[in-house]
């Protein structure tokens, strides 16, 4: 790639190719702080997904790993859709290969299979239904319940959704190493130096930490509780990319990332920083790299996204 002028404004560059390309970028919360800010819209996998579904640019830049890539290709074949670094993966993605997920459905047979959307296209094929952590369990609702169900990939989402919505389902040994990491004594001693602030926890997080959670929620939902909620401080469990927007919309309020039982930020996703405003500027100038997809795994992915989006409409 092309080294870049240290004189050249990237944020001013960028806005000229978006408007040049009929471009648009989307991020994911976990980003850096200046991708979020140059992003024409941010979000979790919900609403990027919606996004990436009701777009009239003719290009995408997408801003995170490349499941989220591939639900944006998946959803617009014949847009073109690149990535600031095709090597952001996902390490919960990672842990459900699709031909030993495949063996797992044969071995329970009769059940409706619903996939978190951080999975890879191959998994989706094989799906029922997609779902976010913003609304499993509504799709898991509507399943009847004299049907039996397989959630993958996380084990520690679908634990929470098993408690939440009392559904006995069979469950994929995943997870997210991000929210794994988290320390429950490094948490519990946290709160005794802040005893005012709340923790808040993404329900990709292992239980011991959920269940001391004041709040649990995606995302999203965890930036709108800090933006509706009265208290002023928060112990903040999930990557770190999200606190630049809880900073933004409560410039008055304290957020603490909660910190990792190793002394690495491992509470920030390595995968979502491969990506840089450098990168995402040389993506957009030379349309590259651009994430392609064979078209009968994206008609076969496409069938149980667009069950989610229906269900999510609803």
């Amino acid at each position: 790639m092309e080294t870049i002028d240290v004189g050249l404004d990237i944020f001013e560059e960028i806005n000229k190719l978006k408007n040049e390309k009929n471009a648009v970028i989307l991020a994911h919360y976990y980003q850096d702080a200046d991708i979020q800010d140059v992003a024409d819209f941010i979000g979790d996998s919900l609403a990027l997904a919606q996004q990436a579904a009701k777009t009239k640019a003719d290009m995408i830049v997408f801003a995170g790993v490349h499941f989220m890539a591939e639900t944006a290709k998946i959803l617009n074949p014949t847009k073109k859709v690149v990535m600031p670094d095709l090597r952001a993966g996902c390490s919960l993605a990672d842990s459900c290969p699709a031909d030993k997920f495949e063996a797992f459905i044969k071995q329970h047979p009769n059940h409706v299979v619903i996939s978190y959307i951080n999975c890879s296209a191959e998994v989706k094929a094989l799906t029922d239904i997609i779902c976010t952590s913003s609304n499993a369990e509504k799709i898991i609702n509507s399943v009847p319940k004299d049907k039996g169900i397989i959630f993958a990939p996380d084990k520690n989402l679908g634990a929470y959704l098993v408690k939440k919505t009392g559904r006995n389902m069979v469950l994929w040994n995943g997870a997210c190493m991000v929210h794994e990491i988290f320390s429950l004594e490094k948490i519990n001693h946290l709160r005794e130096l802040n005893p005012k602030a709340k923790l808040i926890a993404h329900p990709e997080c292992e239980e011991p930490i959920l269940r001391i959670a004041d709040y649990i929620g995606s995302t999203t939902a965890l930036l709108k509780f800090t933006q509706e909620d009265n208290g002023n401080e928060y112990i903040v469990a999930t990557e770190t990319g999200i606190l630049h927007q809880m900073m933004k919309s409560s410039p008055h309020k304290t957020f603490i990332p909660a910190p990792p039982n190793n002394s690495c930020a491992c509470n920030d996703c390595p995968h979502m920083k491969l990506n840089t405003l450098e990168k995402l500027y040389n993506c957009m100038k030379f349309e590259k790299p651009e994430l392609l997809m064979k078209p009968e795994l994206m008609k076969a992915a496409e069938k149980p996204l667009r069950r989610m989006l229906e269900l999510s409409s609803n």
